[in-house]
């Protein structure tokens, strides 16, 4: 079920810099989010909606400065065309609600190649096994 609210309503429930990163498209600092190097066991979901992103054993030290998965959850996250910057990208989006999240990249680790380089203000973590 698609998660829809105005901006209005995502600016009431979300922290200014998330508002800005999840509902505008913008970016946080590098090595700057609170997740970047967190290593405990669980699931990283969205700001947002609070929907299963990420599990932690799928998150890899990239070096980049932003937390890095190389797999999302299954049908978790969707993948657009972005040419702004004056390149192409792929960014990715939470399926449920559209949030911004951060790209992915062709240059991560086996098993899938692939690095989704996310802004950990997107995210939230919940401990678990």
């Amino acid at each position: 079920m698609k998660v829809t609210k105005t901006k209005q309503e995502w600016k009431e429930q979300l922290s200014p810099e998330a508002f800005y990163v999840a509902r505008e498209h913008g970016t946080e600092a590098p090595f700057s989010g609170a997740l970047y190097t967190n290593s405990e066991e669980g699931m990283y979901s969205c700001v947002c909606c609070n929907a299963p992103l990420f599990e932690s054993q799928t998150k890899f030290d990239s070096g980049t400065g932003w937390p890095s998965y190389y797999e999302g959850v299954e049908d978790a996250i969707s993948e657009i065309k972005d040419s702004t910057l004056g390149m192409i990208r792929i960014e990715v989006r939470c399926s449920s609600c559209d949030a911004h999240l951060g790209h992915v990249f062709p240059d991560g680790p086996e098993p899938t190649g692939m690095r989704y380089c996310i802004n950990s203000v997107c995210l939230t973590f919940e401990k678990g096994n």
